[in-house]
């Protein structure tokens, strides 16, 4: 399956892709909860949904109304708090990339560094509602497995007014979040890109194109935007299934005989949060029969430079082999979730399925549900997984 964020039209705000999401799919009761209660250490928050149409496409608008608004934090003060919420690990670890490029955003455009940096409007409790309730939606609906494509920008055109004074648009922060991205002025003289959904939408898109690729369109989903325009204000989500059994990826390679398992396991977990798809690390024997790692990184193309830099920093190697556009054979894959009565308890497990030619291959649980079954319930990980069949 691939996903495609189309702002073609209307740009991108954090309430119009948790519309778009819940009308693909995501509980809107749930997500309601989440951002309510993640929002709280920064200020009360109302979050409702409801049905509207937008130039007549039924869409999904989110509204989140603050209720209180608390001073603003510098940006460590802001991650603290994040960090404190209870929050799934990898929704609590994506939501603060996402605030991370929002925060080295604001500093670059202002002359400052990460640490004096203050959010102002940014920071405040409906944009960490946005962020927040955006990325549960996109983990809930396991779109963290498929790939994401965006399409390009509209980010409106005028001036704004801010806690900077006057500034055109698009605002100078959203500039800096939406380097290399694809972007187009207008279609109305209003603000259209938010550096809140700018951010979301740059973190979780695997790859930017002009138009939308060959694709079979399954599922539509429309997020409203508060304003009326001349034109639907609307974002969409397009869910589609894929055509091509095989995709594109860089394999980048080096050998390393000076790292010690700590920094290794360090480096590992590193890499796969800067987006690596995959990391091995394999022993080998080098020359002059030398004790060293193979270390092999999958990346997606528009991770991989980050990946390159992350290696040379951590590891000091002064040579990485990369192998570019390597096609790599994938099976359809499918998530399915199942509830497990496990000593009078219902749990949730979702199954990673794989499919050639239509033919099931394989259905496997995903370690972190039968994680948090072992970790809840006392039960060994090996005999969890043998009850979950």
């Amino acid at each position: 399956m691939t996903i495609i964020i189309d702002p073609q039209s209307s740009g991108i705000a954090g309430n119009m892709i948790i519309g778009a999401l819940v009308d693909l799919g995501a509980d809107k009761n749930k997500l309601k909860e989440i951002m309510e209660k993640s929002a709280r250490p920064f200020g009360e928050v109302e979050v409702s949904f409801s049905k509207v149409s937008k130039h007549g496409i039924d869409s999904t608008y989110c509204h989140v109304k603050m209720t209180e608004k608390s001073p603003s934090l510098n940006y460590p003060e802001f991650i603290e708090k994040i960090g404190n919420l209870e929050l799934d690990e990898n929704i609590r670890k994506t939501s603060i990339r996402v605030f991370e490029r929002i925060a080295k955003a604001e500093a670059k455009v202002h002359g400052k560094t990460m640490d004096t940096i203050h959010f102002h409007e940014v920071g405040a409790s409906d944009a960490v509602a946005d962020v927040i309730g955006s990325i549960s939606a996109y983990y809930s609906l396991n779109l963290n497995n498929q790939k994401i494509i965006g399409l390009p920008i509209a980010v409106g055109g005028g001036r704004i007014e801010t806690a900077h004074g006057t500034i055109p648009v698009p605002a100078p922060a959203v500039l800096e979040i939406l380097k290399d991205a694809n972007i187009v002025g207008g279609p109305v003289e209003s603000e259209l890109a938010t550096p809140t959904g700018s951010a979301i939408y740059a973190e979780i898109c695997d790859e930017i194109r002009e138009f939308i690729p060959k694709a079979k369109p399954k599922k539509v989903g429309y997020g409203a935007g508060k304003k009326d325009f001349d034109h639907p204000n609307v974002l969409r989500i397009i869910e589609t299934s894929d055509i091509s059994e095989s995709d594109e990826i860089d394999v980048i390679e080096t050998n390393l005989d000076h790292l010690t398992g700590e920094e290794l396991g360090y480096l590992f977990d590193k890499l796969l949060n800067e987006g690596a798809s995959d990391v091995s690390i394999t022993p080998i024997i080098m020359k002059k029969n030398r004790q060293g790692s193979l270390l092999k990184v999958i990346s997606p193309r528009k991770n991989r430079d980050k990946l390159i830099d992350v290696i040379f920093k951590e590891t000091g190697s002064l040579g990485i082999r990369i192998a570019p556009n390597l096609h790599r054979g994938i099976a359809k894959r499918e998530f399915v979730k199942k509830e497990y009565d496990i000593n009078g308890e219902l749990f949730e497990v979702t199954f990673k399925n794989g499919y050639v030619n239509g033919e099931l291959i394989s259905s496997r649980a995903e370690y972190e549900d039968l994680k948090k079954i072992a970790e809840k319930t006392g039960i060994p990980l090996r005999k969890v997984r043998d009850l979950i069949k």
